[in-house]
C-alpha cells in the first residue's frame, strides 16, 4: 500500500493530519511537503492533531517527519497530538519514545476532552501543559 494524506482544516488555530497507508523512506517527502504546506496556515499557539487510524505502518523516516512537525510546532508555542494510532504503529512510538505519552489520544472524544481541560486551566491561571 501507499501513502495518502488528508487534511482538515478546522480553523488557524487547529488543523487534523490523517495520515494513510505506509509513511516510510518512499513516502517521507511527500508527507513533509504537505505538512509544511498545512503548517503556513495555523497560527502561533495553535495544535496540529495527526490522526494515524489508518496508518498501517512508520519507518525511521517517518518518525524523523514527526519530530520535524512537533519541532516546528513547539518553536511557534503549538502543540501536536497524535490520534488513534493502530497498535504496531503506537508501539514502534513506544519503543522510541518520540513522543511523549500525554500527546497520543485513542479518540477524538479523549483529545477534546484534553483539550478542553488545557483551556480551562489555561482560563484559570493553573500552571501551563507542556
Amino acid at each position: 500500500m501507499t501513502f495518502s494524506l488528508r487534511s482538515d482544516a478546522t480553523s488557524p488555530m487547529r488543523s487534523t493530519l490523517h495520515l494513510q497507508g505506509r509513511l516510510d523512506a518512499l513516502t517521507f517527502g511527500e508527507f513533509d511537503e504537505a505538512a509544511a504546506r498545512e503548517l503556513q496556515h495555523l497560527e502561533e499557539g495553535s495544535t496540529l492533531v495527526l490522526d494515524l487510524s489508518l496508518l498501517e505502518y512508520i519507518s525511521s523516516a517517518g518518525l524523523r517527519s514527526v519530530a520535524k512537525i512537533r519541532k516546528t510546532m513547539r518553536a511557534r508555542n503549538g502543540y501536536t497530538l497524535l490520534l488513534n494510532p493502530q497498535p504496531q504503529v503506537g508501539k514502534v512510538f513506544e519503543i522510541v519514545k518520540a513522543v511523549p505519552v500525554n500527546e497520543v489520544f485513542k479518540s477524538m472524544d479523549e483529545l477534546d476532552e484534553y483539550l478542553d481541560h488545557i483551556q480551562r486551566k489555561m482560563l484559570g491561571g493553573g500552571e501551563e501543559i507542556d
